[in-house]
This record gives structure tokens, C-alpha cells and sequence, in this order.
């Protein structure tokens, strides 16, 4: 069994969870998959609700270690607000790029979203 770099922080732990966020993903989330990540749309493979480190992201690109992330409404409340920060800073500290959208960016601003995802992309090949 490799170290953690070589399965990019997977957690076999949280593999249900992952299991169960993928059959109940938001709309936003189904969207953004269906139009922009599912089969290399974007040049890489992305996976959905990923497990990695203590957390499941809700799209990842081992390749290029880019995790993008969709918040809903309840990611406003400031508690909520200061968990997604901490999370960020693990991912970070663990070499991910982290992209954040809100599911309006997604549903009302897809070209946006898009630019985006495909600039940070090329800054990370």
C-alpha cells in the first residue's frame, strides 16, 4: 500500500458517505457534472464526491489536484462559513488547489463557472 501522496489523501473511511452524496447531489452539483466535468470534458478526469483526507470534495482532479467545490445556502451561516475555511486550509496545506461556487455561480452563471475551472486548469498543467 502506497503513502498518502500516491492515493492523494484518500480515506476509505468516509467511502459510504461519498457513495451516499453522489446518489443525492444537488442540482447545482448535477449540472456542473453533466456539463462541464463528467468524461474529460475539460481535457482530465474528475471524480464526484471524493473522499480525501477527512473530507468528501465534492469533484477532484488527482491529476492536476484540483478540487472544486459547490456551497448551497447553508455554507452563508458563519459557522458553517468558518468550517469550509478550515477545510480549504487542510486541502491547501495537503497541495490542493481549491475552487469554490455557490449553487446560484453554477446554475445562473455557467459561462463564469467554466472560464474559471478552465483557468485554473491551465495554470496547474
Amino acid at each position: 500500500m502506497g503513502n498518502d501522496q500516491s492515493h492523494h489523501h484518500y480515506n476509505k473511511n468516509l467511502k459510504p458517505v461519498g457513495r451516499t452524496l453522489r446518489k443525492n447531489m444537488t442540482k447545482a452539483e448535477v449540472c456542473l457534472w453533466k456539463y462541464v466535468l463528467k468524461e474529460n470534458q475539460r481535457g482530465y478526469t474528475f471524480n464526484r464526491q471524493r473522499p480525501v483526507l477527512n473530507y468528501v470534495a465534492d469533484f477532484m482532479c488527482k491529476e492536476l489536484k484540483l478540487i472544486i467545490e459547490v456551497d448551497g445556502s447553508t455554507h452563508d451561516h458563519p459557522k458553517a462559513f468558518k468550517k469550509d475555511l478550515e477545510r480549504q486550509r487542510q486541502l491547501e496545506k495537503a497541495g490542493f488547489t481549491v475552487l469554490r461556487f455557490t449553487n446560484k455561480d453554477v446554475l445562473k452563471n455557467m459561462d463564469s463557472v467554466i472560464q474559471k475551472i478552465d483557468k485554473a486548469v491551465k495554470a496547474l498543467e
